[in-house]
């Protein structure tokens, strides 16, 4: 491991020992690991595991309870500097998904996917920290978006190997499994032998950090957390339950969203700079609404499999615009506040995912397309919220009613 470097002499390194390289290593790293996983999960729960719905919904708040003990991650950067806790949870990432299949059972899935989740979700908070920390307010959205793209290139070409391989050569679940987890795995070491730790310029406060200013953000990531659940759950299962989609063609279906998104996602982070915080999240809580309660017209009215995967598609790039929620706490915070804030965020995010699959999975089992009517109407909640971010969001106007609260007593 290399010496500390304050980050205002980090540009004298070479461009690729910087850190806003090292923002976009990451981004290439975690994808592969995390969407391998993504794409074979569906297929191998219901063909190997034998899960229905119910099943599905547990599976996944099991996954979502190291999201809402995020907060735990002020604990532990009191010991651990971020950089360094971001690539060991990248390395237990890596690990838990490589033997993913070697435990084809409830129980078993149960117990991988926990440990697979701690690396994603600490690695997240930490990951969400440092760019906040290391982008300048200025560059942050288009540089957000750059890193969605980077993110999305490195999936394309896992699901591509996946759509290119898995029939020709007849792989086996545990084989794509062990080598996205082992190459994720690798990549995060590399990482962490081969960068010098970056100090910001403003040290993080290390405890728990609730402020009465910071309100609009907790209550826009509590309904993203919900809204995202149902999306990230049934979404992919719906194609492959009610459509019989395979392997290589719900992974076809993702590479297509992949490809929006390389295109996209930059232009989405200028779309952020040039209209703002506000106008972003409006367009993109209208647009989810109205595609949730499409997904409930599948079961409804019977709609056909055309309508299903133009939908996911739209779904995947509305998602990317949730950037501007990041750069919209970046332009109200205390800089000191950036990394307990980022943990606070994720379990607050992450409040209504234990109990959400679980409860859902029982509703699917009765009437799927009344899980996607509930998404709708928390998509109209989070659209409401965003009517109250001001249009220059800063310290003292982080709401269009600060102008009429009392001056904190913080």
């Amino acid at each position: 491991m290399l010496k500390s470097m304050p980050l205002s002499e980090a540009q004298s390194l070479p461009f690729w020992r910087r850190p806003v390289t090292l923002l976009f290593v990451m981004a290439l790293t975690m994808p592969i690991a995390f969407n391998a996983w993504s794409a074979l999960l569906n297929n191998f729960v219901i063909e190997v595991a034998n899960f229905d719905g119910a099943d599905i919904g547990l599976l996944h708040t099991v996954r979502e309870i190291p999201g809402f003990l995020a907060v735990g991650v002020i604990a532990v950067i009191l010991f651990v500097r971020e950089q360094v806790l971001a690539m060991i949870s990248l390395m237990l990432l890596g690990v838990a998904t490589a033997i993913t299949a070697w435990f084809p059972s409830l129980g078993g899935l149960l117990f991988v996917t926990l440990f697979s989740s701690i690396g994603f979700h600490y690695y997240e908070t930490v990951n969400q920290s440092l760019q906040l920390q290391w982008l300048p307010k200025d560059r942050a959205p288009q540089a957000l978006g750059w890193l969605v793209a980077m993110g999305s290139a490195a999936t394309l070409v896992v699901y591509g190997l996946i759509v290119l391989t898995w029939e020709r050569f007849d792989l086996s679940y545990n084989t794509v499994f062990m080598a996205a987890g082992g190459f994720t795995a690798a990549l995060a070491l590399l990482c962490l032998v081969v960068y010098p730790q970056f100090d910001s310029p403003t040290p993080q406060t290390k405890k728990i950090v609730l402020r009465r200013r910071y309100w609009l953000y907790y209550a826009l990531q509590f309904m993203a957390g919900a809204r995202r659940q149902i999306f990230v759950v049934f979404a992919g299962f719906m194609m492959v339950e009610k459509f019989g989609f395979e392997v290589h063609e719900l992974t076809s279906l993702y590479m297509i969203n992949l490809l929006i998104n390389m295109a996209a996602a930059p232009m989405l982070g200028k779309a952020v700079s040039l209209f703002g915080e506000r106008r972003t999240l409006i367009f993109e809580y209208t647009g989810l609404a109205i595609v949730f309660a499409a997904y409930g017209g599948i079961y409804w009215f019977g709609w056909g499999v055309v309508l299903a995967a133009i939908l996911y598609v739209i779904d995947h790039v509305l998602f990317a615009l949730a950037l501007a929620l990041k750069t919209y706490f970046q332009k109200i915070a205390d800089p000191a506040d950036i990394a307990p804030t980022a943990a606070v965020a994720f379990t607050i995010n992450h409040i209504a995912a234990v109990f959400l699959p679980a409860l859902l999975g029982l509703l699917w089992v009765v009437s799927p397309g009344a899980v996607f009517a509930l998404a709708a109407a928390m998509a109209i909640i989070s659209l409401t919220l965003s009517l109250l971010i001001p249009r220059h969001p800063e310290p003292g106007n982080e709401t269009v009613l600060s102008k009429y609260a009392p001056a904190p007593a913080e």
